[in-house]
C-alpha cells in the first residue's frame, strides 16, 4: 500500500487490501473512502472495522467526478473527523481522483481549493490536482459546497 499524510486527519493513497485495514487502523483511520468505479472495498474482518464507503467514479475527462459523489464523501469525511477519526482516501493510484476527494475534504474544512490543491500535490509527489478534468471539478465543488452555508 503506497499512501501519503496530508494532514493529521487525511491520508491519500492507493488501494489498500485487507491486510492493510491494520496499518490504517493503527493510524487512527476510521473510514475509507474508495473512488474506484469497478473495485470495491474488501469488507474488514476485523471486530470493530473500519467504514468504507464506495463512491464509484471513472477516471476520464468524458465522465466528470459527480458533485454529488464529492459532497456525499466530503460529509462522511467530516463526520467521521469531528469524532475523532481519520480518514483514508484512494482511486487505484491516489493520482486523480483520490486527490479530488482529498481536496473535497480539505475544502469542507475549511481550505481555499488552491490551497488545497497545492498541499495535496507537495505532500503527494504523484498526485495530480491540477489536472485538466480534475481541477475543474474541484472547483465546482467548492462553489456549490460554500454555496450550501
Amino acid at each position: 500500500m503506497n499512501f501519503s499524510q496530508i494532514t493529521d486527519d487525511l491520508f491519500i493513497g492507493t488501494t489498500p487490501s485487507v491486510k492493510d485495514y491494520d496499518q490504517l487502523r493503527d493510524q487512527g483511520v476510521r473510514l475509507v473512502i474508495n473512488m474506484r468505479f469497478t473495485y470495491g472495498p474488501r469488507p474488514d474482518p476485523h471486530e470493530s472495522p473500519l467504514l468504507l464507503l464506495w463512491l464509484r467514479t471513472i477516471d476520464s475527462p468524458f465522465f466528470p467526478i459527480p458533485i454529488a459523489k464529492l459532497i456525499l464523501g466530503a460529509q462522511a469525511a467530516l463526520d467521521t473527523i469531528n469524532s475523532g477519526g481519520k480518514v483514508y482516501v484512494h482511486c487505484a493510484y491516489g493520482r486523480h481522483r483520490g486527490p479530488a476527494m482529498g481536496s473535497s475534504i480539505l475544502i469542507a474544512q475549511g481550505h481555499d481549493p488552491e490551497s488545497a490543491m497545492k498541499l495535496i500535490a507537495e505532500r503527494r509527489s504523484v498526485a495530480d490536482p491540477y489536472a485538466f478534468h480534475i481541477r475543474p471539478r474541484i472547483m465546482k465543488f467548492a462553489r456549490e459546497w460554500n454555496g450550501r452555508k
